[in-house]
């Protein structure tokens, strides 16, 4: 037995030997790791002659986007068709189903595209431009898209903390755009946001922390602005820069709740009773009526409710085709007036028959003597009158 169980340990031991020589096996220091001229991290551009033979298999991915941009992506889509075409990708706007798609062809050399014409509708249907969305097919150009409708409940705060991102006059997101290096939409449900690695990290995390009501963005730009300046001193590239960033707590005023109910006054009695159902069903009667009685009763109280609330939909949908009334211009009716014309009238009228009796005996001028007889009405005699008289 004791044999047995010193040739079961030798084995195991000789397994566990072999898996530990097997796991270092590849991991050998390689020449070209600590050769300070090489860019470990530089994105060499894609060359046609590294995949010569093209792709094997067909593949596409496809998205939907909402109607309102319906007639935006018909007018854009020639440019966003002939920004494809040059890396051999074919895409496919459905308006019926309301859904773009973008697939591999012959002509696709680079396998690694096909991801980033996916982001390119992605982002178009989050009403991106086109000349902004077309930059994603560069290699140095990643994108983020952060959904924020699930972070909050109440959609008054959702709205609140989503004005917050923006800023007044989206001066929040300008700064956040300058200091981070990345595109930022804000639209609907969601956040798109175009950049490098370290910038959507960055996005991606003001965001998060500005929904959930972690962390103001405008203290954020402030953290992001210190580190902008401690970048410039290289001794400090190797520190901690916890001391020099300011931290900010979070301060929870509590307000006084304000007791809206009145306290009623104090009577020793209990209040009365209320009447039940079946109370009520007795008094009107209705405790006596079989169940098809009762059930064409509720069915007319219904259709009378259904009628009622018919009529009220009908009425506010024909405010609309009511037309608005036109100014009326106001016209003087007043008593004055009236008097005033009827005064002149009369005036003219007795002129002319003083004229008719005096143009025979004199010969006077007609447009003087009417004149004249104004101005006396008028109580302002003129400077041949007063000479006459």
């Amino acid at each position: 037995m004791k044999n047995l169980e010193e040739d079961e340990n030798g084995v195991e031991q000789e397994e566990l030997q072999k898996k530990e020589k097997r796991k270092g096996k590849h991991d050998k220091p390689k020449p070209w790791d600590d050769d300070p001229n090489i860019d470990h991290w530089k994105v060499e551009k894609f060359d046609p002659s590294w995949n010569e033979g093209g792709m094997l298999e067909v593949s596409s991915f496809s998205t939907l986007f909402p109607q309102y941009l319906e007639k935006h992506l018909q007018e854009i889509w020639p440019t966003v068709k002939s920004a494809l075409k040059q890396y051999g990708i074919a895409c496919e706007l459905n308006l019926v189903e309301g859904s773009m798609t973008v697939s591999t062809t012959r002509k696709t050399r680079d396998p690694y595209i096909i991801i980033k014409a996916r982001d390119l509708i992605k982002l178009l249907a989050r009403s991106v431009t086109p000349t902004q969305a077309i930059k994603i097919l560069d290699d140095e150009v990643q994108c983020d898209i952060i959904k924020i409708s699930g972070l909050v409940r109440n959609k008054e705060r959702f709205v609140k903390r989503r004005q917050h991102l923006l800023g007044p006059n989206s001066s929040t997101l300008k700064a956040l755009e300058i200091l981070t290096g990345c595109y930022i939409l804000v639209q609907g449900n969601t956040v798109s946001a175009m950049g490098s690695f370290k910038g959507l990290k960055q996005v991606r995390r003001i965001v998060e922390e500005c929904m959930l009501n972690k962390m103001h963005p405008v203290y954020n730009i402030k953290v992001l602005m210190m580190k902008k300046e401690l970048e410039k001193d290289p001794s400090l590239a190797q520190e901690n820069w916890d001391r020099f960033l300011p931290k900010f707590k979070k301060k929870n005023v509590k307000q006084k709740k304000v007791n809206s109910k009145q306290k009623k006054p104090y009577t020793p009695f209990p209040p009365p009773q209320q009447p039940s159902k079946i109370d009520i069903q007795l008094e009107t009667g209705e405790y006596f009526l079989n169940n098809k009685r009762k059930s064409a009763k509720i069915w007319q109280e219904k259709q009378e409710k259904q009628a009622e609330k018919t009529a009220e939909n009908k009425r506010k949908r024909d405010e609309a085709f009511i037309p608005p009334k036109e100014p009326v211009n106001p016209v003087d009716k007043s008593e004055d007036a009236n008097n005033k014309v009827t005064d002149i009238t009369m005036s003219l009228k007795k002129k002319t028959e003083k004229f008719g009796k005096r143009k025979s005996e004199e010969n006077i001028n007609a447009e003087s003597y009417i004149m004249g007889s104004s101005e006396q009405t008028s109580g302002k005699k003129s400077k041949k009158q007063r000479s006459l008289a």
